[in-house]
């Protein structure tokens, strides 16, 4: 009989995981103790999620701040951000984030001065591998360089590294690399043209306030 992850039998009562393999005593107790870790997780994330509806900047930023998201001066998000690990993100002076935006944080999500990211944009760091039996999870850090414009509903996937000055176009789906002052577009995202400010030293305008 099997009971959750444990295992009763003839041969006594044993530890398995999810397929139902034997688990040594001490593995089993470090999955247990992550389990935990976990569901205290998730109400953190939860109760950040209703932090993200407040419709003050400075209150929103303090409790990112205080659950571990490194935000230069004058750095913020709009109303809705989600997030799944806020500890491996940082984000660099007076960049903006648009509101709704998905900023994952399995891996380290470092972004740089003065980006300019438009509402709904969604940073992943982790997807499955679709060749292995336990289709297990591979986690990649994403970087993105100053000056960078990323456009509304831009989906950048797990290890892609954008240049300084590089223009995301609205919709698109970062798969790979994006070098410095290069437009992308499309799905998946290619070059469709060249910044023509090669040299970029701009500060963006205020927040919209209560967004």
């Amino acid at each position: 009989m099997k009971i959750s992850n444990l295992n009763i039998s003839s041969d006594g009562i044993h530890f398995v995981d999810k397929d139902g393999n034997k688990l040594e005593t001490s593995k089993a107790i470090g999955k247990i103790t992550n389990r935990f870790g976990s569901f205290f997780l998730d109400l953190w994330l939860l109760k950040l999620t209703c932090v993200g509806l407040v419709p003050f900047h400075g209150f929103r930023n303090f409790f990112y701040r205080l659950s571990g998201i490194k935000m230069g001066k004058g750095a913020t998000f709009h109303m809705g951000a989600r997030f799944f690990l806020p500890k491996n993100i940082e984000i660099g002076e007076g960049t903006i984030v648009g509101d709704h935006a998905f900023f994952d944080g399995r891996a380290k999500i470092k972004i740089g001065k003065q980006v300019d990211i438009a509402s709904q944009v969604m940073i992943y760091n982790s997807e499955h591998d679709l060749s292995d039996p336990t289709f297990k999870a591979i986690e990649e850090p994403v970087t993105i360089g100053d000056y960078v414009f990323i456009g509304p509903r831009v989906i950048i996937m797990p290890g892609v590294n954008v240049g300084n000055g590089a223009v995301i176009a609205g919709g698109a789906v970062v798969t790979k690399d994006v070098p410095e002052n290069t437009i992308v577009g499309g799905v998946p995202a290619k070059e469709i043209g060249q910044r023509p400010l090669k040299v970029q030293n701009y500060k963006l305008g205020r927040a919209r306030l209560f967004q």
